[in-house]
């Protein structure tokens, strides 16, 4: 078996509601001030780091290579080699994977990785006739020539093709996420009521956890210019079964999936400093924990988001690991259907004997499951969440005194991802 990797230490940005507290924040300045405050309190040199390696979604038009942008920001120095990587949903555990596929084959020993996403800044892209306009404008030579084009400039040209909306749609399956969550209701027959009351736990345990304080040290609070901003915000105290019942479906009116029973459109980074067991042995560091390994999987992207079981039956299959060893379970509430119908095939004989031609996982029990919240509450930035959710169950398994956990997740285009980890 191959040697587990260290995870020297992590730290996370509060995931804050996109437009909002962060919103003057670009992606490149929220994550370098979480990889300089991280490398700066564990006292490792910057000139020690064989690579930074950071997973990203939006790709910022004005940062490309975002990691290497942000690494110069955090100081890090010029020498300092760095790449961004991508994989949807998934792009913070990429950007874990990536790095430790390099210590393994021994192209590096200490890396930067993690994940940062402002959702808040997702570019707008605009419709070819209005980047013609807008070229031909730029060239007039004088002018009449450009008093003649913007007679010909039409408010139709001003219609985004790409943005947030259909930026959040899969082009694989033409769907909006969202209606990927009401097929995976309607397959499993999961009902409204079920999802509003799944969703109400997930903002009750999250609200408990900051007022608890129990993620003070994971959260490194965001100073800026407008505010500051010391806890996740998208997390609404109070809340209760009866406002969740009066939001309307968004995706299909005829549908069960609200946005109050979906994850949060946020802001947010995540960084962890990863070695080898051994080589954190040899410089005398203790770990916060370990990752023991890993598992992406392939489905079909319009139930895209049962991504967690079969990344996870992969993963118990690549390692020997089966439920009744994991002590604790991070799954990543894109939406409360999606959860709800994972739990619903883990137990399946029918869903795995069709899928595996296996028995079921087992039964997960919920009192181990998203014990703080999830995305639900917290929100999903969607570079971030990988990484955030890898972090929160090394943390808590410590706090717990617990010894594995499993952290997964689903991602758009039809994949899952699962990382099992170790204190």
């Amino acid at each position: 078996m191959r040697e587990r990797i260290a995870i020297i230490d992590g730290l996370r940005s509060p995931v804050a509601k996109a437009n909002g507290k962060l919103n003057n924040v670009s992606a490149d300045s929220l994550g370098a001030i979480i990889a300089k405050e991280l490398v700066l309190r564990n006292n490792i040199p910057y000139d020690d780091f064989d690579e930074v390696i950071i997973g990203n979604v939006a790709q910022p038009a004005n940062a490309a290579n975002i990691a290497r942008v942000l690494a110069m920001r955090a100081g890090f120095p010029k020498k300092t080699i760095a790449y961004t990587v991508h994989r949807n949903c998934a792009s913070g555990m990429q950007a874990l994977s990536s790095s430790i596929e390099k210590i393994y084959t021994k192209q590096g020993k200490i890396y930067l990785a993690g994940g940062v996403e402002s959702m808040s800044n997702i570019p707008l892209l605009f419709s070819n006739q209005f980047k013609d306009f807008m070229t031909k404008f730029t060239y007039a030579k004088s002018t009449s020539e450009k008093l003649k084009l913007l007679t010909s400039f039409r408010l139709s040209f001003l219609k985004p093709t790409i943005g947030l909306i259909s930026g959040l749609t899969d082009p694989i399956s033409g769907k909006i996420m969202g209606i990927t969550a009401e097929n995976l209701a309607n397959e499993f027959k999961i009902s409204r009521q079920a999802q509003d009351e799944y969703s109400l736990q997930s903002h009750l345990k999250a609200q408990k956890a900051i007022e608890s304080g129990i993620l003070n040290d994971e959260i490194h609070p965001i100073m800026t210019k407008d505010s500051s901003i010391m806890d996740d915000d998208g997390i609404r105290f109070n809340q209760t079964i009866q406002a969740l019942n009066k939001l309307k479906p968004i995706f299909d009116r005829n549908g069960t999936v609200t946005a109050g029973n979906s994850s949060q459109v946020s802001d947010g980074a995540c960084m962890m400093i990863l070695c080898s067991e051994s080589k954190a042995k040899e410089l005398g560091l203790e770990p916060i924990g370990f990752i023991k390994d890993y598992a992406y999987a392939g489905l079909d992207a319009n139930k895209m988001g049962l991504g967690p079981i079969f990344a996870t039956k992969k993963l118990f299959d690549k390692t020997g690991v089966s439920l009744k060893n994991i002590d604790l379970i991070e799954l990543n509430e894109a939406f409360a259907a999606q959860v709800i119908a994972n739990l619903e095939a883990f137990k399946s004989k029918s869903f795995c004997k069709k899928e595996f031609n296996s028995e079921p996982l087992g039964e997960i029990n919920e009192e181990i499951l998203n014990v703080n919240g999830g995305a639900i509450a917290i929100g999903h930035p969607v570079g971030m969440s990988g990484a955030r959710i890898v972090l929160h169950t090394v943390k808590e398994l410590k706090r717990k005194g617990l010894k594995t956990g499993l952290a997964t997740l689903c991602v758009g285009g039809g994949q899952g991802a699962s990382f099992l980890v170790e204190v």
